[in-house]
């Protein structure tokens, strides 16, 4: 409740045992790169952000809106503080479910300051006469707002200072075109190399002061899934696993030790993955079957399927999407210990 006072009025957080953040997010934040020069990867995205940034910086405006998209933990909440950090100006940070009313938006509105940055996250999800206001606060720098009902309604107009609404977002299409159309950039983030996912391994264990051997590192940067939030939560868990285990050294062995106590396979597949693929395998035959279907086979919410598990394997060529549903390829047969049935050629099972 704390959390959304402090967003909603934009108020400073409250102080005290209770109000402060959790001690997985702190880490998390501890560990954010603080500049573009610090910030590995995406290097597309990096560079369009570079050049908006020096443009305004040398007009002495406020930056342009920005729409982040992509898969969840690949640093879109990273860059907002960066692009705060360049800018010289504050980041406010709420999230799209947060913003109940049109009045939560104001208020959040009004506390910026000229030239801050509000940072939306999974702004998708926006109640749609919340948008409404939004659109007038991006382009003219103000807001009008009712207030009462009937004859007495009225309407008030307040000015907001200039402001940069950077959006995020996992799930692009489902924003609306008036509302995609005011963001100046719109960029995605793809998942990461291994090669960019092992310097980010360096970067956090020399932050940890973590005693990191390069192999290690090789190893936890290939079961991260493409992913930098995923290397820093088992980097935080071979940490731990190596001073209990290894005297504090985190060499391979012990890296692949603690990631096989995870369930953590050497080509990044987790016990939820292979629970996918072997209900798919036994109860269906390799498909086609359909998300939902498989959710409830294995207990789990459909969404975090779709947004979670299922772009890593069909991005790795466990799954392909058809029309008709999910179907195994042949290294998805392959990964579920099953035997493929003599109808899967090239990857993927015949459809009809």
């Amino acid at each position: 409740m704390s959390e959304k006072i402090s967003s909603v009025k934009g108020a400073a957080a409250l102080r005290g045992p209770l109000n402060e953040p959790p001690a997985d997010a702190a880490a998390e934040a501890g560990l954010r790169p603080p500049t573009f020069g610090d910030f590995t990867g995406q290097a597309k995205t990096v560079e369009r952000l570079r050049v908006m940034v020096g443009a305004a910086k040398a007009r002495g405006e406020a930056l342009n809106h920005v729409l982040l998209s992509g898969p969840p933990g690949l640093g879109k909440t990273t860059l907002a503080f960066i692009l705060g950090h360049e800018m010289g100006r504050k980041v406010r940070v709420t999230s799209g479910p947060v913003i109940e009313k049109a009045g939560d938006l104001a208020g959040l509105l009004t506390n910026l300051a000229e030239g801050d940055i509000l940072f939306i996250d999974e702004i998708h999800r926006l109640a749609k006469t919340v948008e409404e206001y939004l659109y007038s606060a991006m382009e003219d720098f103000r807001i009008d707002i009712l207030i009462d009902q009937g004859p007495n309604a009225r309407s008030v107009r307040l000015t907001i200072p200039r402001f940069t609404l950077v959006g995020a977002t996992t799930r692009t299409g489902l924003l609306t075109a008036p509302l995609r159309s005011r963001f100046t950039l719109q960029s995605r983030l793809d998942y990461y190399s291994r090669e960019d996912l092992v310097k980010i391994v360096r970067r956090s264990g020399r932050l940890l002061k973590m005693d990191l051997a390069e192999e290690a590192a090789q190893v936890i940067a290939t079961r991260a899934r493409g992913t930098p939030r995923i290397v820093n939560n088992l980097l935080h868990f071979v940490r731990d696993y190596a001073q209990q285990r290894s005297a504090g050294r985190v060499t391979a062995a012990a890296a692949e030790a603690a990631l096989e106590l995870l369930e953590i396979d050497k080509a990044g597949l987790d016990e939820m993955d292979k629970r996918i693929l072997r209900v798919m395998a036994h109860n269906h035959g390799g498909g086609p079957v359909g998300v939902n279907t498989i959710a409830v086979a294995v207990g789990e919410e459909e969404h975090t399927l779709e947004e979670v598990h299922e772009p890593f394997l069909i991005q790795e060529g466990y799954l392909a999407r058809t029309a008709q549903g999910r179907v195994l390829t042949a290294k998805g047969w392959q990964a579920a210990g099953v035997p493929p049935p003599a109808n899967v050629a090239g990857g993927q099972g015949e459809l009809l």
